[in-house]
């Protein structure tokens, strides 16, 4: 959050050898590189927000009007609008800012900025340099210098409806492309243990975002924590279908195929995972490492040797069920998990010596006596 104390516009810090800048990636603020004062709620605060939001662009003034006095705008509405614009320039002239700043133009205002007066515009230019970098470091340095200009809460002292409608949410969506970006820099990296309990708070705050559950998965699967990857896919697939009616969009579908055969994300074969799959179901060519034990070393459970001629169906029925591709019920059944389905549907082929996995769920029966539950 940017620092700073509440202060009418009197109080604005005054003007020294630093540029103004505004800022709105946070609360409405007013800076001079040393001193930060939040802008009290107000309708010329609102005013300047929604200019500050379109900056460059002409914002027409009925617009305008609904965003400081929202539906029901006073009579004489324009005049009142010429009201608060000039409030705003007595209070930039005051305080270093050109009086040209906020432009008159034919159905509206224009207020100019670029990216030393605005936080916005810094921000949107560092973010378009990381996606430019040729370095991975220094593209993740510039899409973390980028996040690091945003603040909480957002606006929160404008009080307009139309911002926080129409505008806010708009802006919101920005900080969520730089967290993106950021998160997929550690991955190219390879920091993909530190990157989770980043992703995880990320994911909580947005419980439906694909992009970022997207990274966690991704961030989970090559850290060799398949099991918690597909978890989380079927998390942000309940979510997407419980509470908005949809399916997850191809990106995070492809990634859980990915995650099921076994291959890295980018489509190439092989587990990324650093545990070692302790067996392999092959179907079409395509393998399927099956996580066991703990810790990944690709020992088999304990009291599952190697030799145990009912090890190997033991074997991949634990880790199956450790995968949350098989659920057990109280009676010891166990049913097929659609995750399981998908993936024998998308390899094109069922396992070897076992009949192909119907559409409708199947129970499946309980070990064999003397074979170990998993």
């Amino acid at each position: 959050m940017k620092t700073g104390t509440s202060a009418p516009d009197s109080a604005l810090p005054a003007p020294g050898a630093h540029q103004p800048r505004f800022l709105v990636l946070g609360l409405l603020a007013i800076t001079d590189g040393h001193d930060t004062v939040v802008l009290q709620p107000s309708r010329p605060a609102s005013l300047l927000a929604a200019l500050l939001l379109h900056p460059g662009a002409v914002v027409g003034s009925e617009l305008l009007q609904r965003v400081v006095w929202g539906n029901r705008p006073p009579a004489g509405g324009r005049s009142a609008l010429h009201t608060c614009v000039l409030r705003l320039r007595r209070l930039f002239a005051k305080y270093g800012i050109a009086d040209h700043a906020i432009e008159a133009v034919p159905g509206g205002y224009r207020l100019y900025a670029d990216a030393g007066t605005l936080d916005l515009l810094h921000f949107r230019e560092l973010l378009a340099r990381s996606y430019t970098a040729d370095d991975p470091e220094s593209a993740l340095r510039l899409a973390r210098a980028a996040l690091a200009l945003w603040g909480e809460p957002l606006l929160t002292n404008v009080h307009s409806d139309e911002i926080h409608r129409d505008l806010v949410p708009r802006l919101a969506e920005e900080r969520l492309l730089a967290v993106e970006r950021v998160f997929d820099g550690e991955l190219r990296l390879g920091r993909h243990r530190e990157l989770i309990p980043e992703a995880r708070e990320a994911v909580r705050a947005h419980p439906g975002h694909e992009g970022l559950s997207a990274l966690l998965v991704e961030a989970l699967y090559r850290s060799g924590r398949r099991a918690e990857a597909l978890a989380e896919y079927r998390r942000i697939h309940a979510h997407l279908t419980e509470e908005l009616g949809v399916e997850p969009g191809p990106v995070l579908r492809d990634l859980q195929l990915a995650v099921l055969r076994g291959e890295s994300p980018d489509g190439q074969h092989g587990a990324i995972a650093t545990g070692a799959p302790a067996a392999a179901l092959a179907s079409g060519g395509r393998p399927l490492p099956l996580p066991v034990g703990s810790g990944g070393s690709g020992e088999p459970p304990p009291g599952l040797g190697r030799g145990s001629p009912s090890a190997p169906g033991a074997l991949v029925l634990s880790s199956l069920v450790d995968a949350g591709l098989l659920q057990e019920d109280p009676s010891g059944r166990y049913r097929v998990h659609d995750l399981l389905r998908l993936f024998v549907q998308a390899a094109g082929a069922s396992l070897p010596g076992a009949p192909a996995v119907p559409h409708d769920p199947t129970d499946l029966p309980p070990p064999a006596a003397g074979r170990p539950s998993p």
